[in-house]
């Protein structure tokens, strides 16, 4: 009797935590990422429609694979080669338009005044790195809020215009009297 209890207790938890895995996992695969489109949507915001799991990686690689072999001519327009999914994007969808990273998507804000608001409210606006880059870069660019304000106190008397006038213009004088003594030696002139 006691252990016929017993297994359909276990039975029913793991059916339990089979529903509620399921249901977070269709929740993070479908649900959330048609609720975001449908708001940027509305918001006049365009991009391709949400495809599961990947979203626009696989199109992005391929535009990738596509470019990489092309050669371009010293004065061709660069940004299609080297952003070629971005420009397709941008061309077809406009300047402010959204692509999707797997489940997520990524805003593409080019007026000034949008990129005005953005930057002054950090708090909304987080920084859209995963955890792995912040083991592996971390630094001054991945910090908010009060910490980022101590780093940049401390960092700022480095970076004062008139250091960076003495320091910088030797540095570059210098180095265009090498280069151009260089460049000279070679061409024989």
């Amino acid at each position: 009797m006691a252990v016929i209890t017993l297994s359909i207790i276990l039975t029913s938890i793991v059916v339990a935590a089979s529903i509620t895995w399921a249901v977070k996992l269709l929740n993070w695969v479908w649900f959330r990422p048609r609720k975001l489109e449908k708001i940027l949507r509305q918001q006049g915001l365009n991009g391709n429609p949400y495809r599961p799991f990947l979203g626009d990686l696989g199109d992005m690689i391929k535009f990738m694979k596509a470019e990489q072999p092309k050669t371009i001519e010293l004065f061709d327009d660069i940004l299609p080669h080297i952003f070629a999914y971005y420009h397709q994007i941008v061309t077809k969808y406009g300047e402010n338009s959204f692509i999707w990273f797997g489940p997520w998507p990524r805003l593409n804000v080019s007026d000034p005044e949008l990129i005005k608001e953005i930057l002054s409210k950090p708090d909304i606006f987080h920084k859209p790195l995963p955890e792995t880059a912040k083991i592996l870069i971390g630094g001054m660019l991945l910090l908010e809020g009060d910490k980022w304000s101590k780093h940049r106190k401390i960092v700022t008397p480095a970076f004062h215009l008139e250091k960076l006038k003495a320091n910088v213009l030797q540095k570059m004088n210098l180095k265009t009297k090498v280069t151009l003594a260089c460049f000279f030696n070679e061409a024989n002139f």
